[in-house]
């Protein structure tokens, strides 16, 4: 069957300053790693054409027909401070496809080549990041976690230089687009009221038509940035770069650079190289969240009312809601977590109490939920007294919820994984397929496909890291 893609590209019909049209730097000699035939199936494209005529496309030396390819236009703040004009520096969007279902995704191409947004980059990515986030985009897509996708990845030929001479590739992500917090940013900068109007409106069709224009759309963001964020703890997830320019307007994570699952809990767990002082530590990441919100709120100012002071107050309102929505959120993500349905006032602080427990002891975070799951006396806790003292506590609160010791342990089965795609897990099969070798990598994606099945086949992979395999730096992919 011939490849066809059914282009529908809204984004490109934009003016012309929200974006530089600008097509993919072809490669030397494309080869395919791995295809996503369940995603491809989804968004309606044929897996078969797209593993043997699609590889010149997902490489970016042939444009598929309908095709409009495109850098888009966006500014940031990075770790708190303000960049007017960053952009996709080594991303293309090719379009946008319409799945059967009627949603509506773009396909972009990163490691695409240089592009007019582009800084100090080449462009181009190194083989290790480009499998990090296919490993880790598709891994959070099976938690339940709204995210980008990965539909290919493939090899390119070519060598990139970072630190080494590494191996290039361009990973093919599906979004379900890449307007950011930073695309609005960019256009308040300029005080291009007209723009922001045009982008907030294509916002809102796009994503939320219920919301009643741009203090709707603000209200609506910050309710699935909260919600994203609460389930992101739920699994241990630190992001470790939530720029602004890193926040999907969406609700998706996106942008997979120095982020990691923990393995030893604690609060204040920071993996990015660049993150020096814990601006987007675990613990954090909330309040980053508010943080970042309040930057698309300023954004949105001019179109929220003709009067200033009165669209200030009106998004300020908006931005105070965000407390109270995540704890709301983190509540349906943790009570689960240990079993429980109905709401009981005292519940967070039951829940922090273990926390507290496996903090002092940094046990391990998916562990612990999952060894509690499966009825396992402690827990894995060292500390005995303060896990029985604790663990009294929570079997009153079930009696009082009426539900037994087996179907608080179901629930718990279904809210907390056997299998996340682990820090050292990840960087080993990185190195193996830099070595030539892609069995590993894709045996962890097959893996964490399943996260909440035991897989006794598999199951090393639920272990920690042993000492000397520990991966406490992630880095960026630039």
């Amino acid at each position: 069957m011939a490849l066809t893609i059914p282009f529908d590209n809204s984004y490109a019909r934009l003016p012309e300053r929200f974006f530089v049209r600008q097509a993919p730097v072809p490669v030397r000699a494309p080869r395919l790693v791995m295809l996503n035939a369940p995603l491809a199936a989804e968004l309606g494209l044929d897996a078969g054409a797209l593993a043997a005529e699609g590889v010149e496309m997902l490489a970016g030396n042939r444009l598929p027909e309908g095709a409009e390819p495109l850098a888009q236009a966006y500014a940031g703040h990075q770790f708190g401070g303000f960049v007017p004009q960053l952009g996709d520096g080594r991303a293309i969007l090719l379009g946008e496809v319409v799945a059967p279902d009627g949603r509506r995704f773009d396909l972009q191409l990163k490691g695409a080549g240089r592009t007019a947004f582009s800084r100090m980059g080449d462009g181009r990515a190194w083989l290790g990041p480009v499998l990090r986030e296919y490993v880790v985009s598709e891994a959070m897509h099976a938690l339940g976690i709204p995210t980008t996708r990965a539909l290919a990845a493939v090899t390119t030929g070519e060598e990139v230089i970072r630190e080494a001479i590494l191996p290039g590739a361009v990973l093919t992500r599906v979004a379900a687009s890449h307007i950011r917090v930073g695309t609005f940013q960019f256009f308040a900068a300029r005080r291009d009221t007209e723009a922001l109007r045009l982008l907030a409106g294509h916002a809102i069709d796009r994503h939320y038509p219920q919301a009643d224009g741009p203090l709707g759309l603000l209200q609506a963001v910050i309710a699935a940035q909260a919600r994203l964020v609460a389930q992101w703890m739920g699994v241990g997830f630190i992001h470790g770069v939530m720029n602004t320019d890193n926040t999907a307007i969406s609700g998706e994570t996106i942008d997979f650079g120095p982020c990691a699952f923990m393995d030893g809990y604690h609060p204040d767990t920071v993996f990015s190289s660049i993150d020096a002082y814990g601006r987007y530590a675990y613990a954090r990441q909330a309040d980053i969240a508010a943080w970042n919100l309040a930057q698309l709120a300023s954004a949105l100012v001019p179109l929220i009312d003709p009067d200033e002071e009165t669209a200030i107050a009106r998004a300020t309102e908006a931005i105070r809601a965000f407390p109270a929505l995540f704890r709301e959120g983190w509540l349906s993500v943790f009570r689960p977590k240990i079993g429980l349905a109905a709401a009981e006032p005292g519940d967070a602080e039951l829940i922090h109490r273990l926390l507290d427990l496996m903090a002092t002891e940094r046990a391990d975070f998916t562990n612990t939920f999952r060894v509690l799951a499966e009825g396992q006396a402690g827990a894995g806790l060292k500390n005995h007294d303060g896990f029985n003292d604790w663990a009294a506590e929570w079997r009153a609160r079930l009696r009082r919820e009426g539900v037994t010791e087996a179907e608080a342990a179901a629930r718990m089965r279904a809210a907390n994984p056997a299998h996340i795609p682990r820090n050292h897990r990840v960087e080993q099969v990185i190195a193996a397929a830099v070595a030539g070798d892609f069995v590993p990598f894709k045996r962890l994606v097959g893996v964490t496909a399943r996260p909440f099945d035991d897989q006794p086949e598999h199951a090393a992979y639920r272990a920690p890291p042993e000492p000397g395999e520990e991966v406490r730096q992630t880095f960026c992919g630039t």
